[in-house]
């Protein structure tokens, strides 16, 4: 018998990576567009910071996530503002881990996107006496369309698939931190194969549609852009 309890999980794991998709473009766009365009001898050490997490073990980067957001560090001032201890083991401080962890997911195909507009765009902006906002607004993100919506995908993805982290700095917590990942952990643990299996399969029939998906938008762009 399938655990009714599932769909709870579901739920918090679906806002979980639509609250972080949507952070992730609203911080990652501008991080994407100043590593595109920026002369910065340093910017590529900032691009390999945003990079860290293709290359951290889930369990260092959860490990520091929550002492930045424990008690003692920043997570318990801001917490505090909110009549918490700290963000540690809250649905919030899973959307910042969240954040953390897929933003090179995001940024990667955006700052691709940017960089292959070229010059000519903006330039013809310019000379209509454009500033460099509504340029930005009414060339630069219209052009970068294809690699926003490739950011979007993979960083709600990957979101929904994570686990060492959120397990790390969330818990095991019903309601609040249990999300899809965790949950089949424990119905592994607790030998409640069935509803594991239904589970584990749901995320291989998404993870191959969001494989699909991608190759088929880069197939199309590659006949748009011929």
């Amino acid at each position: 018998m399938i655990d009714p309890g599932i769909w709870t999980p579901i739920r918090l794991t679906l806002e979980l990576a639509s609250f972080t998709t949507v952070a992730l473009l609203v911080v990652g766009t501008p991080i994407a567009w100043w590593l595109a365009r920026s002369n910065a001898r340093w910017k590529e050490a900032v691009a390999a910071i945003v990079a860290l997490p293709l290359v951290l073990p889930p369990t260092v980067l959860g490990f520091y996530l929550l002492i930045l957001l424990g008690p003692n560090g920043p997570g318990g001032l801001v917490g505090g503002l909110f009549g918490l201890r700290s963000l540690a083991f809250t649905f919030e401080g899973l959307v910042f881990g969240s954040v953390i962890y897929s933003m090179p997911f995001v940024v990667q195909p955006i700052r691709n996107a940017f960089a292959s507009i070229g010059e000519r765009p903006l330039e013809v902006a310019a000379t209509l006496r454009a500033s460099p906002w509504d340029t930005f607004w009414s060339v630069a993100l219209p052009l970068a369309r294809p690699g926003l919506l490739t950011g979007a995908v993979l960083g709600f993805a990957h979101t929904v698939g994570e686990f060492g982290v959120v397990l790390m700095i969330g818990g095991n917590i019903p309601g609040e931190t249990k999300v899809l990942s965790v949950a089949i952990y424990d119905y592994v643990e607790t030998l409640q194969w069935g509803t594991a299996h239904l589970l584990s399969a749901g995320l291989v029939v998404f993870a191959f549609l969001v494989i699909l998906s991608m190759m088929l938008l880069e197939k199309r762009l590659g006949r748009v852009g011929q």
